[in-house]
């Protein structure tokens, strides 16, 4: 896959998204990026996943790097999804499985390891965008991590609404 779009929290103050950029363009040399937005407001997984959703299939076959990630350093897992018409690499907290229903549904996923010395704050640039220049590389997903079952991917509950009557 000659893209990567990229989808983060970071906010455009800083160097994050471009270190992110760098890693890319190292382990996977010509590979095209398409910045989907880096103002998804801090640590909101349900805004980052709906504007993925609502993004990738309108985009070519791609591997989408997604990182809206307020549990970085603790025990959630770090993913790669396969789904039928794109890969997408990020965290299992409920970002990615609505953009994978979008793209044809979950077919396979593997927990990535967190190398040892990994630093717990920037899993973006040191685990994610690694993964998904390796899959844009022509790596297989399979080969990236431990084989895990779809079903158990952490999907968030559907939103909430509540009708009021205005009073005459």
């Amino acid at each position: 896959m000659g893209y990567v779009s990229f989808l983060t929290d970071y906010g455009l103050g800083d160097g994050f998204v471009a270190a992110c950029h760098g890693v890319l363009l190292r382990h996977a040399p010509g590979v095209r990026i398409i910045d989907i937005s880096h103002l998804v407001p801090a640590g909101d997984v349900r805004r980052g996943s709906v504007v993925l959703a609502q993004t990738v299939g309108h985009l070519p076959p791609a591997v989408h790097l997604a990182v809206v990630d307020p549990g970085v350093g603790t025990s959630r897992r770090a993913l790669v999804v396969s789904a039928p018409r794109g890969v997408l690499v990020g965290p299992d907290n409920g970002l990615l499985p609505p953009a994978a229903d979008v793209l044809g549904g979950v077919r396979a996923a593997v927990a990535l390891a967190v190398p040892h010395g990994v630093p717990a704050t920037f899993h973006g640039r040191d685990v994610f965008a690694p993964a998904a220049a390796a899959v844009a590389a022509g790596r297989d997903p399979a080969t990236l991590g431990e084989q895990i079952d779809p079903h158990g991917l952490l999907r968030l509950a559907p939103p909430v609404s509540r009708l009021v009557h205005a009073r005459p």
